[in-house]
């Protein structure tokens, strides 16, 4: 019997139009573009106005709306969609919902997926599982975010770092040995106390106190959350190489978190990759959380060759982090 792997056969992508750049930051916060520049890597990233739409939904309709023109996909064969956020539309009712409806996908079951910025990733093993079961042929997975609903834009740590945007990407079954190889992720609880947000959960309730004390925008530890993200991408990119007996020459391109530049490369040259092997485009987005991983793919993707070997990584808050090896299917 002919193994069926879990493969990407599709991508979509969508950033909003408002380009907020370093210039602008530095007339809202006490920074300035080379601080930025030389301690993150990014110049600008996008953030979704009200005029635009609402909420992550927006983000994820317009991504998935992409995918489904370019590949001409018909939302009614659709399985599963599913959206990796931290940011939902609402904390009850699931935002994965809502788009799986918007797009027309009324014959799939839906939901949200949150791991912090390891989401998408922790996506992708849940997608291929479905797909590798038998059980569904078309599983739309989502990351999208706007994190801009949960910056304070007066604090210089975090809102030089985050933008808004989302990507998509269409999982299914393959016989050809492509697409999902191998993946490890972890999680460690006791990393929440370093990067999350207090307020807007069962813990603490959203109240008048709550929001004057600004308990419902993101908060980290920089110092604390880049010591763990360095060695933590690094770490795992590496194992799966090893695993899987990959050297630097195996490995087509890196897919990592944008989180900030130095990270990256501290996880490239662990991995002992060249630069033109690693996917990046935190320059002009900053990190998009949930949507980092599938906006490379949409704007790398016709570098992308069929049987290329992707090795993606990503580090989040929670703390959550993990490395997945696939083989590119198209």
């Amino acid at each position: 019997m002919t193994k069926i792997t879990a493969a990407i056969t599709a991508v979509g992508g969508y950033v909003p139009q408002f380009v907020l750049t370093n210039k602008m930051l530095e007339e809202m916060v006490d920074t300035n573009d080379e601080w930025i520049t030389t301690r993150t890597g990014i110049k600008e990233r996008r953030v979704l106005k009200k005029e635009e739409g609402e909420g992550s939904s927006y983000l994820a309709i317009q991504a998935a709306k992409q995918l489904m023109e370019k590949r001409n996909l018909d939302p009614l064969e659709i399985d599963l969609v599913i959206v990796a956020t931290a940011t939902p539309d609402s904390m009850v009712a699931s935002t994965a919902a809502f788009v799986a409806s918007q797009i027309g996908a009324v014959n799939a079951f839906a939901y949200d997926l949150l791991a912090a910025c390891s989401s998408f990733l922790f996506g992708m093993s849940t997608a291929a599982s479905y797909i590798e079961s038998g059980r569904y042929k078309k599983v739309l997975l989502i990351g999208a975010d706007k994190m801009s609903s949960i910056i304070d834009y007066t604090d210089r740590t975090t809102c030089i770092i985050f933008g808004d945007g989302a990507g998509a990407v269409l999982f299914e079954p393959n016989t050809e040995g492509l697409g999902l190889q191998d993946e490890y992720l972890r999680a460690d609880g006791g990393g929440r106390q370093f990067l999350g947000m207090e307020g807007g959960g069962s813990l603490m309730p959203a109240t008048e106190q709550t929001v004057k004390d600004k308990k419902h925008f993101i908060f980290q530890d920089g110092k604390t959350v880049f010591k763990f993200a360095v060695s933590n991408m690094a770490d795992v990119a590496e194992r799966i190489m090893k695993r899987n007996n990959l050297s630097d020459t195996d490995v087509s391109w890196l897919v990592p978190h944008q989180a900030n530049k130095r990270i990256i490369d501290a996880t490239a040259n662990r991995m002992g990759l060249d630069q033109s092997k690693v996917l990046m485009n935190i320059q002009r987005y900053g990190n998009t959380t949930s949507a980092t991983l599938p906006l490379l793919l949409s704007d790398y993707e016709d570098k992308l060759k069929k049987g290329d070997n992707l090795v993606f990584a990503a580090f989040g808050g929670g703390f959550t982090w993990g490395s997945i090896y696939l083989k590119w299917a198209y």
